[in-house]
């Protein structure tokens, strides 16, 4: 016997948000968010995700690190440039900085624990239009910067798995293509 799902149509329309504003999620929410992110498969218990709430004035502290991260990178970076890496963390209420924290063990590699802290990253993700808000998980050069890991307290053992940015939605959802499963599956 089936058993229908309720959320297989918020699931189906799971959508990026591009723009966010104010206000966030608040303590209890955010609390909530945690807790889903918390149940991402995790082979052996071995909870390899860490998380870096910034938000209020700290994006603007974050804002700096970001600017240094891009210079670092590219120290003829222009002004516009330098700019977007500043106001980048002010793009939403909320950034979570999601990390992997790999632990030695002889049956789960490290590959497998990245795939779990990226699970947890898209269940933050899931989590926050759950409690009525929107987010967007970003990657890119500052996710490789081992130095701005560095700075916002990440181990020397952990990477960055991403940055999920959340508020409340401030853009029209994306249309939503239409993906025909049989061109991603087959039967064996």
């Amino acid at each position: 016997m089936s058993v229908a799902f309720s959320g297989l149509d918020f699931l189906q329309q799971r959508n990026s948000a591009t723009r966010l504003t104010e206000p966030g999620p608040n303590a209890d929410q955010l609390e909530q968010m945690f807790l889903c992110a918390l149940r991402s498969p995790d082979h052996a218990r071995l909870r390899p995700w860490r998380f870096i709430s910034i938000q209020g004035d700290r994006r603007i502290a974050f804002g700096e690190l970001l600017r240094a991260s891009l210079l670092r990178r590219d120290p003829d970076a222009d002004q516009t440039a330098q700019d977007r890496a500043l106001n980048a963390p002010l793009r939403a209420p909320l950034l979570i900085a999601v990390l992997v924290s790999p632990r030695e063990h002889p049956k789960v590699p490290v590959w497998e624990q990245r795939l779990s802290a990226g699970c947890a990253a898209f269940s933050l993700t899931l989590a926050a239009e759950a409690v009525g808000y929107a987010a967007i998980w970003r990657t890119g050069a500052f996710a490789e910067d081992q130095q701005l890991l560095r700075d916002v307290g990440g181990a020397q053992n952990e990477e960055f798995v991403g940055f999920v940015y959340v508020g409340s939605r401030d853009c029209p959802a994306k249309p939503i293509p239409t993906l025909e499963t049989d061109d991603f599956h087959r039967v064996w």
